[in-house]
């Protein structure tokens, strides 16, 4: 791996690193031919039914083949999860580890309303929207054409992502992705601080967790 390369993924935040690592390594994978989508897509009957519980992993880490989609949702989510790693979740890798696995579970048993084999791009946008919650008044330059503030900024890459795959679905897992990011939010930032007066097992990590994480 060329110097520059090396030193740009060794500031990547430890958590935002390994997801774009394996979402990375996931889509090359298909790309060789070393597996297919139909060994790594979720549904409740193949995971449990046929006793392949590796699909509820595998599904938050295909983002597609190599493509402008494919590239659209990496550099989006590696942004803004990597925003939101060093800024809200700074020394907190267990805490934001915990957001996502929540988050995944979340997902997981949502799955069924909308028909989503892959939940890549729905856990992508929990970060995006609980960034944008925090820092709602900042100004976002979308590829340089429009200015909006970071409030709007999970309807507009929604909207963007209709338009690049040409169909509702893309949009409704996104929504998903949106919906469970309001959850995060909610319990983190309104009922944590404001409603029960300190954090919860949904609001911070287990110690157990913090411990493995080297953050106690």
């Amino acid at each position: 791996m060329p110097v520059g390369i090396e030193a740009w993924v060794t500031q990547i935040p430890p958590v935002t690193r390994a997801w774009l690592a394996l979402s990375v390594f996931t889509s090359l994978a298909v790309q060789c031919q070393l597996v297919t989508p139909l060994q790594l897509y979720f549904s409740f009957s193949t995971a449990f039914t046929n006793s392949q519980p590796w699909r509820m992993v595998t599904t938050f880490f295909y983002f597609g083949t190599i493509s402008l989609d494919f590239i659209f949702h990496m550099f989006f989510f590696m942004r803004y999860s990597r925003m939101l790693e060093e800024s809200s979740f700074a020394n907190k890798k267990a805490d934001y580890f915990w957001l996502l696995f929540l988050s995944s579970l979340m997902l997981l048993a949502l799955s069924p309303l909308v028909n989503l084999p892959f939940l890549s791009s729905p856990l992508a946008f929990v970060p995006i929207y609980l960034w944008s919650r925090r820092h709602p008044s900042t100004p976002i330059s979308l590829f340089g054409l429009i200015t909006i503030s970071a409030s709007y900024l999970p309807l507009a890459l929604v909207g963007l992502a209709w338009l690049l795959n040409g169909t509702w679905r893309a949009a409704a897992g996104d929504l998903l992705g949106c919906a469970v990011g309001h959850i995060g939010w909610f319990v983190r930032d309104v009922w944590a601080r404001e409603m029960a007066g300190g954090p919860t097992i949904m609001s911070e990590a287990p110690d157990a967790l913090k411990r493995l994480f080297g953050d106690i």
